[in-house]
């Protein structure tokens, strides 16, 4: 049982519990990203399952009638097991998801699995224009190489900060830094992009950003956020007008994703705190 004070990070164990907090949040006009906890299998059997689940799931969105669509973590779904793999689940799912007029997010993870992911992003994304997306990471050195071979694939591309710990080999370790790489980032993708932008942040100043560089080029856009944290903002910035989707993470494995949270942020931490105590 998912304790009260995760609630405000996960939407539940169950399939059910999932779709109706999307409902909920589509009242508000916000859209949702339903991912399915679970990363860094090994084993293809339990790999198998969540790919399964992740083709029901889509089936259930399209039943429902819901404003949203599913993420998945390379290493949830086999690259942990073999790269070959890995791909063929992606595009399993992403051809399934084709099928219902559908759309899959695929997460980006440490460093070491970047070119891996890329590379199926690509040649899935020219064989199901616009039925997926791929996020990408702003703190690794890479990335401006990465979004300029990527500029005019016809996918989505989420752009984030990037939450791993990686070394100063491949990143960038300074918080400053790191925002400056994430501004020169989303600049380059609403200049060379007409549509197929997402923007993945709880910062004002750069959800800011983006709104100024989308009525400078023209660029269709979308503000993703996750749940539980500036849901206020989300729902002010939806009734604007600006396209919200709000990142949802929900199953049995919600443990381990509470405690990243919480760690994260500090206002996260206080909250919890809070709920503890009353």
């Amino acid at each position: 049982m998912i304790l009260p004070i995760a609630r405000r990070f996960v939407a539940g164990e169950s399939v059910p519990e999932a779709l109706e907090h999307a409902r909920t949040c589509n009242e508000d006009g916000v859209k949702v990203i339903l991912n399915l906890l679970g990363e860094h299998y090994d084993d293809p059997a339990a790999a198998r399952e969540d790919v399964d689940a992740y083709l029901a799931l889509i089936d259930d969105i399209a039943d429902a009638d819901l404003d949203a669509c599913v993420s998945v973590k390379p290493s949830q779904i086999g690259l942990d097991v073999s790269v070959d793999l890995f791909e063929e689940h992606y595009r399993e799912i992403v051809a399934h998801a084709h099928e219902h007029d559908a759309f899959v997010w695929c997460d980006m993870e440490d460093a070491d699995t970047t070119d891996a992911t890329l590379d199926a992003f690509e040649s899935i994304a020219e064989t199901y224009p616009w039925s997926v997306g791929q996020c990408l990471q702003s703190n690794l050195k890479r990335t401006r190489e990465d979004l300029e071979r990527l500029v005019d694939v016809p996918g989505k591309i989420r752009i984030v900060k990037g939450a791993y710990d990686e070394p100063a080999a491949v990143a960038y370790t300074d918080k400053a830094r790191v925002n400056e790489a994430y501004r020169a980032d989303i600049e380059y993708l609403f200049e060379h992009r007409d549509r197929g932008v997402a923007v993945g942040s709880h910062d004002p100043a750069m959800v800011s950003l983006a709104t100024r560089l989308a009525d400078e080029f023209g660029t269709d856009y979308e503000v993703q956020m996750l749940m539980g944290v500036r849901e206020d903002a989300q729902r002010d910035l939806a009734a604007q007008g600006v396209d919200v989707h709000q990142y949802a993470p929900y199953g049995d494995k919600w443990l381990s994703y509470f405690y990243r949270r919480i760690r994260e942020r500090k206002e996260n931490a206080l909250f919890a705190v809070r709920a503890i105590v009353g």
